[in-house]
């Protein structure tokens, strides 16, 4: 997917004081017919596990401002985000395994700008039964 920041490019070079606009990433989101949306700051205390499994009903993007967070969705191998990137993910049938803190001795912050559907639960726990179903589904462990 690609996005035209053409006319903000222009702006900026014909005024010194416009704002300035970096892409970090772009990804092209599947619908998500009635969904709110919300912004979330999230603060991984050192050493924190994250979240336990689980699925988002609609899709997740997100930027880490500090520290470092090991992420990992289904079918993904894990990987450390760190300060200044991003990442995201579909929502829907697939399960994020881990969103924890990779550091033992700071905190991690990242903020999440999530579209779900009205009404249900911003994320929702995967049962240990679902998660020995799918293992088969999950990148293999390092």
């Amino acid at each position: 997917m690609s996005i035209d920041t053409s006319r903000f490019v222009e702006k900026q070079a014909a005024d010194p004081s416009a704002p300035k606009f970096d892409v970090i990433s772009a990804v092209e989101a599947p619908p998500v017919p009635e969904a709110e949306a919300m912004t979330v700051r999230v603060t991984l205390p050192p050493g924190s596990p994250g979240l336990p499994p689980h699925r988002h009903s609609g899709p997740a993007f997100g930027y880490v401002v500090e520290g470092e967070m090991i992420f990992e969705l289904e079918g993904e191998p894990e990987r450390v985000v760190h300060a200044g990137e991003t990442f995201w993910e579909p929502g829907g049938d697939v399960i994020h395994y881990q969103d924890g803190n990779n550091l033992r001795d700071s905190e991690t912050t990242f903020i999440v700008v999530m579209f779900c559907v009205p009404g249900q639960p911003m994320f929702v726990p995967v049962s240990p039964e679902e998660l020995e179903q799918r293992r088969n589904r999950r990148a293999p462990r390092r």
